[in-house]
Parts: structure tokens; sequence; C-alpha cells
């Protein structure tokens, strides 16, 4: 069985994250789709929230697995014995960040290999900041997220007023 990790923050999950879900489980086998647990990173959503909302908007797939990780996703990615890291590129804007990143995890696990996915075209501008950024200035986020994410930010939103 080829397994692939998705690694990310997923603050919150879009359509373009589950969208390269999708894509990932067309190549693969098994997908671990797995949320950084990265404290100097400031977050909307604690890890547990994330974790929920994945599994919530993904369902339960025995194909699947849903988990928190820790430190380097290279390190991370030979602790699993995955065969590929999946990215998704949006933009061009993505594309040296990510290309920089899998050279890197190339040179600290060179058995790993990096595999970027497009969204579809109708998700290709979505990013978890922009939706956080609609929602916050009440906008409607419905069309770009899951409804168990949708809830959740307008909740955790009215909170903060």
């Amino acid at each position: 069985m080829r397994t692939a990790l998705y690694p990310g923050t997923f603050d919150p999950v879009t359509h373009g994250h589950t969208d390269i879900v999708d894509r990932a489980l067309a190549m693969f086998d098994r997908l671990i789709v797995a949320v950084a647990n990265n404290t100097s990173k400031s977050t909307t959503f604690s890890v547990q929230q994330r974790l929920e909302l994945l599994k919530a908007v993904i369902g339960d797939k025995p194909e699947i697995e849903i988990v928190e990780f820790n430190g380097l996703t290279a390190h991370y990615a030979k602790e699993r014995d995955v065969a590929a890291i999946i990215r998704g590129l949006r933009a061009v804007s993505d594309f040296e960040y990510e290309f920089q990143m899998a050279l890197m995890n190339r040179r600290l696990v060179p058995e790993v290999e990096t595999v970027f996915l497009m969204p579809r075209g109708k998700y290709a501008y979505l990013s978890s900041t922009l939706i956080k950024d609609v929602a916050r200035f009440g906008g409607e986020v419905d069309l770009f997220v899951g409804e168990p994410v949708a809830k959740m930010l307008r909740e955790k939103l009215k909170n903060e007023e």
C-alpha cells in the first residue's frame, strides 16, 4: 500500500483542502492528513478544534487517517514511512516557498517525494487567511468551507467581539 502525507495548518480546513484530499486519494492507497502543531504560529483554532473540523468535513473513511504532528514534516514523513508528501499549489506565488521546502525535505529524507497538486479552478483562490478575513467582517463563507467550519468560524468570531 502506498501512503502519502498531507501536512498543513488547516486553520480552518477549506474546500480547497478537501479537493486536494480527493486528488491525493486518486493517486495513493492511504492518506495521512496531518495537522501541524506549530507553537510559533498563531492560529484561530486549537489543534483539537482543527482535528475535529477535518473529521467533520472529510468524514470517517478507512483510507484516511487524521492526526496531529509536531516537528519537521520530513522527519514525520520518515517516521510514518510514507511514499510522498502532498502539497497544494494555488498560484505561482505559492510555488517559490513550496519548491524550497520540497528541496529541503528531499535533502533531509531523500526517499520521500513531494507531489504538488493544484485544486480545481473554483478553489484556486481560497486560503484559510482570506476566509477568516471574510468571516471576521461579516461576509458569507459557506461557499468556501463545510457547514461545520462555517458554524465554528461564526461562533469563534462572535466570541472575539
